[in-house]
């Protein structure tokens, strides 16, 4: 098939996209400091399944390491994707991404407080939450910033667009200099957290966070995928789409809530990852146009196969050390989605 002359088919780019998914899984799986063969998974997983482990390493590593890092993986990089399709869909523009509604400077700006000024103004909070603390401070600061744009979007009962849009830029800003001031502020064990924090990782996956998370993306997916046909109205325009009966408001609120709960849940957890929430939302509508009911469920699909194969690339490019994956997403992700622009610019 010719992808000058010819779109994809829905079906096939969801079958394709499925498919990306696996062969990554499967990548990833056996991929690491310490390889393990693909028969050595399936056997430690039919194990785990109906009984059977022995407790051999290679068990034990795919199980308590590799296996809640991958399912992390995969949450983050849906999570990013749906959120990337939901933020171009409604600004009506290839460039828009989620960091646009400041949930992921919102949830940098809370986890370095939490860093530098945690002890001594919130004493009690790793009593409360123990190792959740910076989780949830993350989570938080995230929706908050979320909400405060969109009230400061709001004019003449309605949510304006363009001002979500220049309230998005001075918010970011703003925890930008915040953020500054902190790494200013700390001592270097605090800058190394706070460093490492803002270049994401999965290296700290646990059963109960990736749990939590991969719960709340499959849901943030599923409510995603419930805007195709009300995205695809707003593209006509909001006139138009009032019109066609569609409640141009309430798609926008949802879409933002969406966006704002996967991404904070994901920031919260890895820290920044760049980039994916804007290139998977462009791959899928190159290769298959700009219907929704595709782009959200593809972006969502790409968005994990990407992150999962760039991670296995930053476990193992500088072994036995780990590579930023924010790093790698932008170092990848940049001339690829270059590339790409290139290849098809007649479509974008």
């Amino acid at each position: 098939m010719n992808l000058h002359t010819r779109r994809l088919a829905g079906p096939q780019v969801l079958l394709l996209g499925g498919a990306l998914v696996l062969l990554s899984l499967l990548n990833a799986s056996a991929r690491g400091a310490y390889a393990i063969d693909l028969a050595d998974i399936l056997k430690t997983l039919w194990a785990a399944a109906f009984g059977g482990l022995d407790g051999s390493p290679e068990q034990l590593v795919f199980l308590n390491i590799r296996l809640p890092r991958l399912l992390l993986g995969l949450a983050a990089g849906a999570g990013l994707g749906m959120a990337g399709a939901l933020m171009q869909g409604l600004f009506r523009n290839p460039l828009a991404d989620p960091g646009l509604i400041g949930v992921s400077s919102g949830a940098a700006l809370a986890a370095g407080i939490t860093i530098v000024l945690g002890s001594r103004y919130f004493p009690d909070l790793p009593r409360t939450l123990g190792s959740w603390t910076l989780v949830a401070m993350a989570f938080a600061g995230s929706l908050a910033v979320t909400v405060l744009i969109y009230l400061l979007a709001q004019s003449e009962g309605g949510t304006r667009v363009g001002l979500m849009l220049l309230a998005g830029v001075a918010i970011n800003a703003l925890a930008g200099a915040g953020l500054g001031y902190l790494t200013f502020l700390a001592s270097d064990e605090q800058l190394r957290s706070i460093q490492f924090w803002l270049l994401g990782s999965l290296g700290g996956a646990r059963w109960s966070a990736v749990m939590l998370v991969f719960t709340i993306v499959l849901i943030a997916v599923g409510a995603g995928i419930t805007c195709a046909r009300p995205l695809n109205a707003i593209a006509l325009g909001e006139a138009q789409a009032a019109l066609l009966g569609v409640d141009v408001e309430r798609t926008k609120r949802r879409a933002i809530a969406i966006t704002a709960l996967a991404v904070g849940a994901v920031t919260a957890t890895t820290g920044m990852i760049g980039f994916i929430g804007l290139l998977a939302p462009h791959c899928v509508r190159l290769v298959a146009g700009p219907d929704h009911r595709i782009v959200l469920p593809g972006s969502a699909m790409l968005g994990a196969a990407l992150v999962l194969l760039a991670d296995s690339v930053a476990r193992t490019v500088v072994q036995p050390a780990e590579l930023p994956l924010g790093v790698l997403t932008a170092f990848v992700g940049v001339p690829f989605f270059l590339l790409l622009l290139r290849q098809f610019k007649g479509r974008v």
